[in-house]
């Protein structure tokens, strides 16, 4: 996490001073919420800098600015959520066009391109996009984006993106990662040569359970185009509280990131070592498959944890059982969270050939004491 980003500014710095200057008129040092929809205009026609709120915000441009830094994009976009960030990425293909989607992914992104961009005509299939030879045999010539989840969600797969970006551009197609889980604190996919990179803002990056948002980071100039076109004219933008918040959130993200990280390698293995505990996901430990992986292209294994039992009964037992994980939705955030995918996130996805194993729990490992966790886990286990 100690990288140089930016102007050789470092990742914590380039996290709490990019986009960030202080305020001009009063000095004040945290960027205001400019709560406006609207600006004024010197003579018709001619606004300062935007015409409308929907077009941009100072707050919203200051968290692009920083984000799109951390990343090393030339441009970031701030969505409302993380599908409308998605959503809105999508609608630059065309019907008859087809997305390479890994075969596990978050629930909600494989409702949205086959529920609701499939009858528009967009084409999707799914590969294990950790075999460089079914990504290959994957693609055609109608392949326009390559679409990954590293780790992915829930079985925190782990996909080698320099192989898999090499496949998809010899097949013409860009590669978009969500790095949702990751963020740019333990990896940066642009770095890797990925084109795009999506976020739920949601989740790490707020860090809180206190806002929704999404975000796209990128490098090519004719998506930058389109995008900033859709952006305006879909309008699914953030409002400036949210964007106040995410900033408030990438400024802590690289500790925040290391106490994730550090809290969830010692769940799992106290949860490797557990008799009631069938099967461990957790790309920081030795045994999972892309351990190795994981090693040269993030710098920590992330705060992510899943795991099987022995029936679906006894997952939904486990997961009703704890008190300081939260039975809930949704993770990345300073408290720690427990679900069920398969009847939960991930309840979209069920008959698909990306269903989820029905005795798999996965858990969002928060700040607290390591001692408190796994004393919780054992209770609910026993």
């Amino acid at each position: 996490m100690g990288d140089a980003t930016g102007d050789a500014m470092r990742f914590e710095t380039t996290a709490i001073h990019a986009g960030q200057d202080p305020e001009a008129l009063y000095g004040s040092v945290s960027v205001p919420i400019y709560q406006t929809s609207t600006y004024a205009q010197d003579a018709v026609g001619e606004p300062k800098v935007w015409d409308y709120g929907r077009g941009g915000n100072p707050t919203r441009e200051a968290f692009q600015t920083a984000l799109a830094a951390l990343e090393g994009g030339e441009r970031c976009f701030a969505f409302a959520s993380g599908l409308s960030a998605e959503a809105t990425l999508l609608m630059t293909l065309r019907p008859g066009d087809h997305v390479l989607l890994a075969d596990d992914v978050y629930g909600g992104t494989y409702r949205l391109l086959t529920r609701v961009l499939g009858p528009w005509g967009l084409s999707c299939t799914t590969c294990d996009m950790t075999d460089r030879d079914a990504v290959r045999a994957a693609c055609s010539d109608r392949t326009r984006f390559v679409w990954v989840e590293t780790p992915s969600n829930p079985l925190l797969k782990i996909v080698d993106l320099e192989a898999v970006t090499g496949v998809a551009h010899d097949a013409g197609a860009k590669v978009v990662v969500d790095n949702t889980f990751a963020t740019p604190a333990l990896q940066r996919p642009l770095a890797s040569g990925a084109d795009v990179v999506v976020h739920s803002v949601t989740k790490y990056i707020g860090g809180h359970s206190d806002l929704i948002g999404g975000a796209i980071v990128t490098d090519d100039a004719d998506l930058i185009d389109a995008l900033g076109f859709l952006a305006y004219a879909v309008g699914a933008v953030p409002g400036p509280m949210d964007c106040f918040l995410a900033l408030r959130g990438l400024k802590t993200l690289a500790v925040r990131m290391e106490r994730h990280s550090t809290n969830a390698a010692a769940v799992a293995s106290f949860l490797a070592r557990h008799p009631n505990v069938k099967q461990v996901y957790y790309p920081g430990l030795a045994g999972h498959p892309g351990h190795d992986i994981a090693r040269r292209q993030m710098e920590g294994p992330g705060g992510m944890v899943s795991f099987t039992v022995d029936s679906a009964d006894e997952a939904i037992r486990v997961a009703q059982r704890t008190n300081v994980f939260v039975l809930a939705e949704s993770l990345g955030a300073v408290e720690s969270l427990i679900e069920v995918p398969g009847p939960m996130t991930h309840a979209s996805v069920a008959g698909s050939p990306l269903e989820v194993p029905p005795e798999l729990i996965r858990l969002s490992v928060g700040l607290e004491h390591i001692d408190d966790l796994i004393a919780d886990l054992e209770r609910a286990l026993a």
